[in-house]
This record gives structure tokens, sequence and C-alpha cells, in this order.
């Protein structure tokens, strides 16, 4: 017997600890997330969740995992070992970068509703990751939220009302209402914030 479990842990125990994670890494920092393990002794499955901000960081995240794998499976040659990828989320900065139309009518719609834009990265995926990658330029507007993905999220009525004013002025926008004012003014970094 080859006990899956056993062969699981260990690879668990091999991942970076104190870096690379989502609980120790912050802003543009990548990581690897461990999201799920299922199994018994006779098989096991774990699910990870790469991030990075660069396709070369992303890449050498899935080529981190393959080579422990790799090790694991040379340490234990009568276990069987099967790795699948997919492609998640992108950086839609990549895409973006060709339009910025997009992003800078968002702007625009956010300083009509008198509020600030403030452009700050997102680490995790998004819907507007996937539609961009997949050729409808949508950036992040904000949500409001507090204390996002955990068990006390939260937002606030105005802040939810706020956003509802923003699309309405991106539609005004989009519709080429006013759209003499809404070029070239991007704040200093947008295009490395996507």
């Amino acid at each position: 017997l080859v006990n899956a479990l056993t062969l699981a842990g260990k690879l668990i125990g091999a991942l970076p600890q104190h870096a690379h994670t989502p609980e120790t890494s912050s802003e543009r920092q990548g990581f690897i997330h461990l999201s799920s393990i299922e199994g018994n002794a006779y098989r096991a499955e774990l699910r990870f969740i790469l991030r990075a901000f660069e396709m070369d960081e992303l890449n050498g995240y899935g080529e981190f995992l393959s080579a422990l794998v790799d090790a694991l499976s040379k340490s234990e040659p009568r276990a069987r070992f099967d790795i699948h990828t997919r492609a998640q989320y992108r950086n839609m900065r990549y895409w973006l970068e060709n339009d910025m139309r997009p992003a800078d009518l968002a702007i625009e719609a956010i300083r009509r509703v008198g509020l600030t834009p403030r452009v700050t990265p997102i680490r995790g995926g998004t819907d507007g990751s996937q539609l961009t990658e997949r050729g409808l330029p949508t950036p992040n507007l904000f949500a409001g939220t507090h204390n996002a993905h955990g068990p006390l999220e939260w937002v606030a009525l105005e802040d939810m009302a706020k956003g509802v004013d923003v699309c309405e002025q991106l539609v005004r926008l989009w519709a080429g209402q006013d759209r003499d004012r809404a070029t070239g003014d991007r704040p200093q970094g947008l295009r490395d914030a996507a």
C-alpha cells in the first residue's frame, strides 16, 4: 500500500510556509494557494490556485509545483501522479494596454459622481479579467466592499448607491454624451495597476 494521504501531506509540507501564500503576501505579491484537498488512503486530490500579476511569475509557480510533484514521484515510484492545469485569471492589463478607453471612461464616471478615482491592484480573479481576456475590455469598478472574502464581509447601502451612479455616468459616456471630458487625464500608474 502507498498511502495517498501521506504523500499529499509530504507535498503540502514542501510548499512555502512563510512566503508565496495568500496569508503571507499582499499587494503585488503572487501566491500559491492550496484551496482544497479530498481523498483517502488510496487516492488524494489537491487543488491549487496560482495568482500573479505577471505571466512569467505565474508560469514559475506552475513549474515550482510540477517540480515538487516530480521529486515526490521519484521518492515513491509505486504511486501515480497526475497534474492537470487550466488557465483561470490573467492580469487584464495585458489587454487593456491596447485600448485604455474603458479605464479612462470609468475614471471620468467616478469623478462625475464626486469621488476621487483610486487605482489599486486586485490580486484575485474577477469577471472583468475573464471578459477582458476574451475581447470585451472590462476594468473593475469599486464595489464598496469591506473585509473582502472574510466571514464579516459587508458593504454600505450608500456605497452601493454611489456604484449605481457611477454606472449611470459610464453609460452616458459610452453613449457619447460629454465624451470630450473623459480623455487623457488618467491617474499616475494606471497601466501598472490593472
